[in-house]
């Protein structure tokens, strides 16, 4: 029988893991509706550039949603636009913040069927919320793959049980959509059946240029290391975006080959508990680096391990990549300081497992 993929941390960290976004297009056969939609966008803009200047000057939360409700078709709208106001502020390192491309987003609502502004009708059918109670057609085109995840989502937003939060961007003259689903329906549809492994546990250092793996077994032994490298990606002049699609499909590469030698948990560090990242000597490699989205690179790992089956742990990172312990091991294992990090990672994981006996939180059914 295969196991139920799940996570294992704290409740603080799966929260954040409970949605994925899917991505789609979106057409308009109108141009008067076209127009609309980015008059909508410019307007949703200028709520959030409105919102973070009231969010600096310590304006209370419910004013807030009163000043940026007047600007937008809705309250939701405005409440949206004070969640990315409150988000930008928070993330930025100075006061400078800029905005320059126009999006739309609401979030969702189980009451309001699934969401009170941008709404599928059918899964090649969408509303969105204009000015005045008008609401503007637009026809939605996603993968094959996503049609039956698509259909039940819209089916369990009629009936009041799950909602889906929506992002509407403008890139290139073409209209995409976010759509934020429910992790375990998106494991459900999408998900690759797993056949019991042999208890194995697989520890990942995620770093800008490499993958480090340690596999460790029922017994805590080292049976098996590999490095996936990627060292072209902090090289001057590499694409960015070359460089985000290098590191993903790494990443997937070495979560198959655990797949493939029989591992059933992986775990990484909590990168959602990083603040700072680690430089070197080279400013050009440190330029790639301080673009380097680590939490992004987890969230694929997470999503990409459950998908393949594993049950996923995210452990403490405090102390994997230099501290006392971590050059004993480098001593006495005769480990680089790159897979003595993915060691401890996978230790920290199989003490949970085999010791400590934590319990597992699993995405809702």
């Amino acid at each position: 029988m295969s196991q139920m993929p799940r996570i294992i941390a704290d409740p603080e960290t799966v929260e954040q893991f409970q949605h994925i976004t899917i991505v789609g297009r979106l057409i308009s056969r109108k141009a008067e509706d076209f127009m609309k939609l980015c008059l909508l966008g410019y307007r949703f803009r200028q709520a959030v550039k409105h919102g973070i200047n009231l969010v600096l000057r310590g304006v209370p939360q419910r004013e807030v949603y009163k000043i940026l409700a007047r600007m937008l078709p809705s309250s939701i709208y405005g409440e949206t636009a004070y969640k990315y106001a409150k988000l930008l502020v928070e993330g930025a390192k100075d006061r400078k913040i800029e905005l320059r491309k126009i999006w739309i987003a609401s979030r969702g609502g189980v009451t309001w069927r699934g969401n009170l502004n941008i709404r599928f009708v059918s899964t090649s059918r969408v509303l969105v919320r204009y000015f005045n109670g008008e609401w503007i057609e637009l026809e939605a085109r996603f993968g094959k793959k996503y049609l039956p995840l698509i259909e039940e989502l819209i089916r369990l937003a009629n009936q009041k049980k799950e909602s889906y939060g929506a992002v509407i961007v403008f890139r290139n003259g073409k209209i995409y959509l976010h759509l934020e689903v429910p992790l375990w329906l998106y494991l459900k549809h999408l998900g690759i059946p797993k056949l019991p492994g042999y208890g194995l546990v697989a520890g990942l250092d995620l770093n800008s240029d490499r993958i480090n793996v340690v596999v460790l077994d029922k017994n805590g032994e080292i049976v098996a290391t590999k490095t996936f490298w990627f060292p072209e990606v902090t090289s001057p002049g590499y694409p960015r975006n070359k460089a985000r699609h290098r590191r993903l499909e790494k990443l997937s590469e070495a979560l198959k080959w655990c797949r493939r030698i029989g591992v059933d948990y992986v775990a990484f560090e909590d990168l959602t508990k990083i603040k700072k990242r680690r430089f070197t000597n080279n400013p050009n490699s440190n330029r790639k680096i301080s673009r380097f989205a680590k939490r992004e690179l987890l969230r694929h790992g997470v999503v990409k391990a459950l998908r393949l089956g594993f049950t996923v742990i995210l452990v403490d990172p405090r102390g994997t990549s230099s501290s006392t312990t971590h050059r004993q091991i480098m001593k006495e294992k005769g480990l680089d300081r790159h897979t003595t990090s993915a060691y401890i990672v996978a230790y920290r994981a199989w003490k949970q497992l085999y010791q400590e006996r934590v319990p597992a939180m699993t995405p809702p059914p």
